[in-house]
Parts: C-alpha cells; sequence; structure tokens
C-alpha cells in the first residue's frame, strides 16, 4: 500500500477505557446482536455528519471510522474539514489522516483498512461507527466491490504523463474511442475515473464496467446488522452552511495548507491534488486567479458536490433512513437499540 501509509490499526488494548465486555466474552443474544452491529452516517457535506458520530460514539461506546476519501490524507486536514484534536479527544478515530497525498488511494484499498479498523472496534467491545460522505465507500462497504485487475506501474505512468497535456474534455474524448460504454457513464469533468478506466482499458484491452460487473465478494457489513442514516438538510441552509464553512477554512490556514501541498509538486492527477477547493487555491498560488474567485470557485465546486451526493444516495442507497440533523440522533439510538436489545449509556470523555 505504499511506504508512506501510516499504520491502520491506531489504537492499542490497553486505550479501551471505553467500551463493554469484549465479544469472546459475550454469551447472550443481545451481546451477540451487538457484536456484529454498525452504525452507518453518510450525508452531504457541511451537513453535521461528524458531531453527530462524536455525540452517538459518546453514548453507546463507539469508535468512529472514517468513510470520506478525502479525508484518509494527512496532507488535507483544514480543506476537508476534518475532525479536530479536540473532536478525537472527544471519542475514538480511525482511518482518518493516515495516508500521504502522494498515494493513489482506492476504494479496494480503504476497504482493506475499514475492515481492520471495524475488526479492531469489534474487538475492543466497541461499536464501529462509520462516517463520510463518500457514496461509493458505503457501497462496498455493505454490497461488496467487484474485482478489478491489477495495473502495472508501466502502465499508469504512461497514461498519467499522456493526461498531463490533455484536458478533462479531452480526455473523455480518447476514452470514448477506445472504452464507449465507459465514456456514456462518466461525465467529461470526472477526471480521475475517466483516467482510471483508460489505464484499465490499456492494462486489459477489457471495458472497466465489464469488469465492473464481475462477481462481488461477500460485503464487510451485513446490511440488516446496520443502522444506515442519511442526514439531510434544509438545500438552502446547506449552502448556506457550505459557504460559511469555506470561508472558516480559509480563514483557518486553508491557503497555507494548499502552499505546503504545492510545494511537493506531486501530479495533479492525483485524488488529493482535485479535493474540493484544492485546484482552485493552487490556481490562486500560481497568480493565475484572485483569491476571492478561487474561493467562490471553491464554494460553488463544493455545492454541486452535496448536490450530487443526494442523488447518488437516493439511487445507489435503497433502505437508508433520512432524517433532518435535529432527529438523526434519537432516531440512530432507538434504531440501535431495536437491533441490539441494547440500552445506550453515556461514557466518559477521553483525556
Amino acid at each position: 500500500m505504499g511506504s508512506n501509509k501510516e499504520p491502520s490499526v491506531l489504537i492499542r488494548s490497553s486505550e479501551n477505557t471505553l467500551g463493554p465486555k469484549a465479544p469472546h466474552q459475550r454469551g447472550s443474544h443481545a451481546d451477540r446482536a451487538l457484536g456484529q452491529s454498525a452504525i452507518l452516517i453518510a450525508g452531504p457535506t457541511a451537513s453535521g455528519k461528524s458531531a453527530l458520530a462524536i455525540r452517538l460514539a459518546r453514548r453507546l461506546g463507539g469508535i468512529v471510522i472514517n468513510c470520506d476519501s478525502m479525508q484518509v490524507y494527512r496532507d488535507l486536514r483544514i480543506i476537508t474539514a476534518r475532525p479536530s484534536e479536540e473532536d478525537e479527544r472527544e471519542a475514538l478515530h480511525l482511518l482518518f489522516g493516515y495516508v500521504d497525498a502522494a498515494q493513489n488511494w482506492s476504494v479496494g484499498l480503504w476497504l482493506n483498512d475499514a475492515e481492520a479498523a471495524i475488526a479492531q472496534a469489534r474487538a475492543q467491545g466497541l461499536v464501529p461507527m462509520l462516517v463520510g460522505g463518500t457514496g461509493l465507500y458505503f457501497k462496498a462497504l455493505t454490497q461488496g466491490l467487484s474485482a478489478m485487475p491489477p495495473v502495472s506501474e508501466a502502465v499508469r505512468r504512461k497514461i498519467r504523463k499522456e493526461a498531463q497535456a490533455r484536458t478533462s474534455a479531452q480526455l473523455h474524448r480518447a476514452l470514448a474511442l477506445r472504452d464507449p460504454l465507459a465514456a456514456a457513464k462518466l461525465r467529461p469533468s470526472d477526471r480521475q475515473r475517466i483516467i482510471r478506466a483508460l489505464e484499465v482499458f490499456e492494462a486489459t484491452e477489457r471495458s472497466i464496467c465489464k469488469w465492473q460487473q464481475g462477481q462481488r465478494p461477500d460485503p464487510v457489513l451485513a446490511p440488516e446488522r446496520c443502522v444506515s442514516l442519511f442526514l439531510t438538510s434544509d438545500r438552502e441552509e446547506l449552502r448556506s452552511r457550505i459557504g460559511q464553512r469555506f470561508d472558516a477554512m480559509v480563514a483557518g490556514g486553508a491557503l497555507e495548507e494548499i502552499r505546503r501541498l504545492a510545494a511537493r509538486r506531486l501530479d495533479p492527477s492525483l485524488p488529493a491534488m482535485r479535493a474540493h477547493g484544492v485546484p482552485w487555491l493552487l490556481a490562486h498560488l500560481r497568480g493565475e486567479i484572485g483569491l476571492e474567485e478561487a474561493v467562490k470557485a471553491g464554494k460553488a465546486d463544493t455545492r454541486r458536490y452535496a448536490k450530487r451526493q443526494f442523488t447518488w444516495f437516493r439511487h445507489q442507497m435503497p433502505g437508508w433512513s433520512w432524517h433532518p440533523p435535529e432527529l438523526a440522533e434519537e432516531r440512530v439510538i432507538e434504531a440501535f437499540e431495536t437491533l441490539t436489545c441494547r440500552k445506550s449509556r453515556a461514557v466518559p470523555r477521553r483525556t
């Protein structure tokens, strides 16, 4: 997984002061149900997912596990609104900020780490609480992930070198000539997925869509053993929160964070370099646009992404419950108690 990656198992067994007895000590039906359960919290960006997860972790004795494709990167704490150090003192966190931005991370690599994190939580008698906005991660967790072919480093370098000289629209047209099936499913602006489709076709001469239709291994989590929530929000209120949060990130040091990232001169097609707001702030640092324009464009991109999150979960994740922030905590508690026959309890703060 690359030498720049920190270990995914971050909590020593001696640190388990929050949870109930470990799974091997359980004997009752309710205890077995608890040991198999998990809580999944998704929602659009800036909807309050992280704060909700921390409150639930404290009430139920849980570990917050990252399910956001950008919050894995250690270089992007501010611009991705990763949980703060204070947040991490409130509840145990895993898989946040543990991957170097130079890594071409993927859902498959994350899924391996998520499985280990979930096992760790259960071994410590804690409830796995997966929180984030990356729909594909949740889908892989609960529906399995298609076995994708390996792509050699030589092929990856070739495609990415060619991509550096082309716009996203040009890459999409090139994909349409080679793999029209994949091109039809991808937006011309979705540069990262277009490059991935080109890599797979170059390596296998087979459409990535055909690989994705292959047999899926068993999912890590059984959907019927999960409390699955999409945190909804009033659209205008969400737009306002996105704008306010972006302003707060810039005021809180996002520009310096991106300046440090720019100094590394990484491949611009890497996932970390495409995080919302990053390309625009990079353009500002290069002197191409003013800060006001960069901030405005970053907000617009984030709002469009939030809209796509609503649409994706509505069509791809049937069976999830949708609740506004003011109702979500109690609804999750009720569903969790019904699932596990267990009453919630307060847990002490970490020190």
